[in-house]
């Protein structure tokens, strides 16, 4: 069971899990299922695939009496795809999205004795115009389609909640002025004014402490820590920013105190990171210096749990081989992460684009759903200093005509302006891959860069990187959609390599594992174990002497089902030894 508390960097300690045995119907069948994983994955006690687009999850549970006097709130991580929730069979919400948690007030609807909660849940595996990913409508995984997941697939959690009390914040980091802004909503239900207290600390070291007056429910705070005084600014540091090298964090407590008896109420333990990231002159920058992005392309796929990790420690472990490998972040691709992985790459230093699962119908109706459940995104993920980049689509998904179709590079215009006004603090990707309209990064793909016995093939992959005019000689379309150009943006490979074992045992597997049918191991070139490290060294080897690069992102991470061009197994194991690895993408500073 996932027992670990689920938003690290918004946290209060007084919580309850969820997670455990529910009951579970779909079709004329119950069971059990282990939340949160899906009934398609090993670890939920079920493990098949189900035709039916409809499932229900039920059990009881007990609120805690001293509880009684706070507003209750019942948290979902998140749930695929639309789901309605009762409380004692009435109907405190319903949530649209599978990607974005949610929450409901459901202190109206308790008894205080032993309460019921229903999850009725509709997910159309059938129907393109839901954002999916990579999740597969047939009844069998094939080529770079995995098995679908429905219903619950994050934490499911209580809360008790102050009437006055904070529903979010943002930190907004300015290394250049040495400042970080602070914007906050209390609830609704506040009673104002009131005041809210925060102290900063790095380490053992208070750096800052104040407090302040609200009268309205939404507030910017700034305050400058070297004059003591609050001003309209914003928290003023030198130096201890934020980096993979580096991933210094500064901790925060906000108090909020009751508006009518002034005492403290609320508490809540949140982070932040000092980090810039922005584009100059053709170049990538990090904290104001030059940042070469090397890349892991991570699908976010477990063997037994699908898209839940198996525990918090699987995303530790995964940024921890990654940086072994000399990798300095990831790609997230076709999935919004869980923020337990978020957390660990901003405390252990490691970059994450993060991305959107794709829709593959486009409709005005798509579009609009797509856009809600990524505004939700960008919200939920804020703070993390370890996103960089957000990437909504990739390679034209959903919006295959957009090359010359004005309404799709209108769609994605108004995605990439939406994030940048949504966040001042990011870079921004709106096709990913190819046909790009605005963009920050000039991001494209290409695994046009031939096998062993390929030199020809190699050879024009190895001089198109060269050269902007020439990448087109390596990828499957043009660069930009018709109507848009290359406006000098940095340029990142932003997936190649994809080189799958010929069938071949690889080291501390079964033979039974290792011999594996050919229409069951896929991969975009393939090397035998021997030749391997060679044909990964060539790979990126071609891609160091670009001076026309910033980064490249190797695809990928793990194996994933039948698509088996992972540097780790499909359980997250090694198959090369990690420092060898290392060594090739060190070549580069």
């Amino acid at each position: 069971m996932r027992e670990e508390y689920p938003r690290p960097e918004f946290v209060r300690e007084e919580w309850m899990n969820l997670n455990g045995r529910w009951a579970f119907d779909y079709g004329d069948k119950r069971t059990e299922i282990e939340v949160p994983f899906v009934c398609q994955s090993e670890l939920s006690g079920i493990g098949k695939r189900i035709k039916e687009d409809r499932v229900t999850y039920e059990r009881k549970f007990k609120v805690l009496r001293e509880w009684k006097d706070r507003q209750i709130q019942l948290h979902f991580g998140a749930v695929d795809y639309r789901c309605s929730v009762f409380i004692n069979n009435r109907c405190v919400g319903h949530h649209t999205g599978g990607q974005t948690s949610f929450q409901f007030d459901i202190t109206r609807y308790l008894n205080w004795e032993e309460e019921s909660i229903r999850v009725e849940v509709v997910d159309p595996l059938q129907d393109e115009s839901i954002p999916r990913g990579k999740q597969f409508w047939e009844e069998e995984s094939k080529f770079i389609w995995y098995t679908p997941s429905t219903g619950i697939w994050q934490t499911v959690w209580l809360e008790p909640v102050a009437k006055t009390s904070l529903s979010w914040i943002h930190f907004i980091p300015d290394i250049d002025e040495g400042t970080v802004k602070m914007d906050y909503q209390l609830s609704e239900s506040s009673v104002l004014p009131c005041r809210v207290h925060v102290k900063v600390r790095l380490g053992e070291n208070e750096v800052f402490h104040g407090n302040m007056l609200c009268n309205t429910a939404r507030n910017s705070w700034t305050v400058d820590i070297f004059r003591k005084k609050a001003m309209e600014g914003a928290f003023h540091f030198t130096g201890n920013y934020w980096s993979p090298e580096n991933p210094i964090l500064y901790d925060v407590l906000v108090q909020v105190d009751d508006g009518i008896t002034g005492e403290p109420v609320d508490f809540v333990k949140s982070y932040f990171g000092m980090r810039k990231i922005h584009v100059e002159n053709g170049k990538l920058y990090l904290n104001n210096q030059p940042y070469y992005q090397k890349l892991l392309l991570d699908q976010g796929y477990w063997k037994e749990g699908l898209v839940t990790a198996p525990s918090d420690q699987d995303y530790q472990e995964d940024i921890r081989k990654s940086k072994a490998m000399g990798f300095n972040g990831c790609r997230k691709h076709e999935k919004v992460e869980d923020p337990r992985f978020l957390y660990w790459a901003d405390k252990m230093g490691f970059l994450v684009w993060e991305a959107m699962a794709s829709f593959w119908s486009y409709t005005p109706q798509a579009a609009e759903a797509f856009v809600k459940e990524w505004m939700e995104v960008i919200h939920r993920d804020y703070n993390h200093p370890s996103i960089i980049v957000w990437g909504m689509l990739n390679e034209s998904w959903g919006v295959p005509r957009i090359y010359s179709n004005r309404q799709q590079q209108d769609f994605s215009r108004a995605l990439y302006y939406l994030a940048k006004g949504l966040d001042e603090t990011r870079l921004v990707i709106s096709n990913d891959g190819w046909e790009m309209t605005e963009t920050d990064i000039c991001a494209f793909h290409s695994y046009k860069h031939g096998e062993k016995e390929e030199w020809e093939q190699h050879d024009v992959f190895k001089d198109a990187l060269k050269r902007i005019d020439t990448l087109h000689l390596v990828m499957e379309k043009l660069l930009f959609a018709k109507g848009s150009e290359y406006k000098g943006q940095p340029v990142v490979l932003t997936e190649c390599g994809g080189i799958t074992l010929k069938n071949e045992k690889i080291s501390g597997t079964s033979m039974e594992d290792a011999i594996r049918q050919e229409d069951k191991e896929w991969g975009y070139t393939s090397a035998s174990n021997e030749d391997f490290l060679n044909e990964y060294a060539r790979i990126v080897g071609a891609i160091y002497d670009s001076e026309l690069l910033n980064g490249f992102c190797y695809t990928q991470l793990t194996d994933v089902e039948q698509e088996t061009n992972g540097l780790l197994t499909s359980d997250h194991r090694y198959k090369f030894d990690p420092e060898e690895i290392r060594k090739i993408n060190e070549r580069k500073k």
